[in-house]
């Protein structure tokens, strides 16, 4: 791996569809960025569709000839995700990256229309459902990728299986955590699966370190102070470079799956994509199975790795 990786090397994306979830501001649209000006074609898979479109506006109006759509998506809503995947897999031939990208950080309690608590709804569950349900795209198209986000929050986080709705005790920190710690070993048991299936997809984990985007304000409800805005800038780095994991994990060739990449600086905060050997530590074989398959319980979404889907 290239020391100072900065998307300079990234190999040729021409002519593969990708899928970013929320990707109207933050990572998201700078990975939709790049991607797009690379070539790809490119659907922000997004809630608000009037953002969406301004993101698009964005992104053409220094790439004139980029390939890049806007279709309406709403993590916390599971009819929402049932209507995406529909119409994705009657309308696109492909799907070479899927990147799970949206997320919601640190709200006061709440729930998703399904009833789940919002941040382990919508960062995990939401995914979950929306990657079981691209599956089939995925599994045809050669050698795809799914991408998912975790955080640095992941390595403080533990699944508590018996409070996923908050009713009991709720914490806005752990429950982020959790979901994050969720993102990553959900990507990691993706991975296992694509092996066990003998499939050529791969599943790759990432974080952004400390990244400099309107998510932890978005999510709180309450805008930051101007200190806090000061302080935040200085401890973090811009998008652009927080989204560096995502676009490697996405692209570079030399992965070969259940990796997770995060920033090479200290403690992961900020700097250049590497390999964040911290992964293996977190997994824990039995914590991700369970959590499978209490995630397609609650979901009613069952991943299936039929031959026909099969691409060796």
């Amino acid at each position: 791996m290239s020391e100072k990786w900065n998307g300079d090397e990234m190999v040729d994306v021409k002519g593969k569809t990708v899928v970013i979830t929320g990707a109207n501001s933050g990572l998201g649209f700078e990975t939709a960025f790049v991607l797009a000006g690379k070539g790809a074609e490119v659907i922000l898979a997004v809630r608000n569709a009037s953002k969406g479109e301004k993101a698009v506006d964005r992104i053409t109006s220094v790439h004139p000839k980029a390939n890049v759509s806007v279709m309406s998506l709403d993590l916390s809503d599971l009819s929402s995700i049932h209507h995406f995947a529909d119409s994705f897999l009657e309308n696109y031939d492909s799907l070479s990256i899927l990147i799970n990208n949206a997320g919601v950080m640190i709200p006061p309690y709440s729930q998703t229309k399904d009833g789940f608590e919002l941040q382990f709804g919508s960062n995990h569950l939401g995914h979950f459902a929306l990657t079981g349900l691209l599956l089939p795209k995925i599994l045809s198209t050669k050698n795809s990728r799914v991408v998912t986000l975790s955080s640095l929050a992941a390595i403080n986080g533990f699944i508590d299986f018996d409070n996923l709705d908050g009713k009991n005790h709720y914490k806005a920190m752990r429950f982020y955590a959790q979901s994050k710690l969720a993102n990553l070993l959900f990507s990691r048991e993706l991975q296992n699966k694509f092996e066990h299936h003998q499939v050529d997809s791969i599943s790759v984990a990432c974080h952004p370190g400390l990244s400099h985007t309107n998510l932890m304000s978005r999510g709180s409800g309450k805008p930051l102070n101007k200190f806090v805005q000061y302080l935040s800038k200085t401890i973090t780095q811009p998008a652009n470079m927080g989204a560096l994991p995502t676009l490697y994990a996405a692209t570079e060739p030399a992965l070969t799956g259940g990796e997770y990449i995060g920033p090479d600086g200290k403690k992961g905060r900020k700097g250049f994509p590497k390999k964040d050997a911290i992964i293996d530590t977190l997994y824990d074989k039995e914590i991700s199975e369970k959590l499978w398959a209490i995630s397609e319980s609650m979901t009613g979404v069952n991943y299936s790795f039929t031959a026909d889907l099969r691409q060796k």
